[in-house]
């Protein structure tokens, strides 16, 4: 079985994670969503809103399961999982160069490859911080986000 970790704190979710996801599960026959926690960073959303809205938001698809991740090292969250891929999607160079050394790093430590897909040209400039941003300075944000999101961050009213 070819099952890959699609890594991700996800906070939000939005098209350009989802439309990635959807294209691994042509790809591969489990796609596991993880969602990581950063204890250096502030979250919007609690780790078990995000892993609940990512549920709730790729329901329809096949072949995913939505799991936490924890602070760990992604390498080691594979083998526990028996992935034997990652997937990253790349909105740039800037990502590329950001994401290669790490590839590298846990192809080195477990023998996992990562498979890098490139995002679809409409989310190119789409990433959480901006619909965060966006959003909390009034923004429409709706071409990117599920309903599901926009709805729960309109309930939670403006950023932390």
């Amino acid at each position: 079985m070819r099952r890959a970790v699609c890594p991700g704190s996800f906070d939000p979710i939005h098209k350009g994670h989802i439309e990635i996801i959807a294209r691994a599960t042509a790809i591969f026959d489990e796609v596991i969503v993880a969602v990581s926690t950063n204890y250096a960073k502030k979250y919007r959303f609690e780790e078990s809103q995000r892993i609940d809205i990512a549920r709730q938001t790729l329901s329809s698809l096949a072949g995913i399961s939505v799991v936490p991740m924890g602070s760990g090292l992604l390498a080691e969250f594979c083998r526990e999982q028996g992935a034997n891929a990652i997937v990253k999607g790349l909105r740039n160079a800037t990502d590329y160069h950001y994401e290669a050394p790490m590839a590298a790093m846990n192809r080195h430590l477990t023998g996992v490859e990562t498979v890098f897909l490139l995002a679809d040209t409409q989310y190119t400039h789409v990433s959480s911080s901006l619909i965060k941003e966006v959003h909390a300075l009034g923004g429409d944000i709706s071409d990117y986000v599920p309903r599901t999101v926009l709805n729960r961050l309109n309930s939670t009213g403006s950023a932390h």
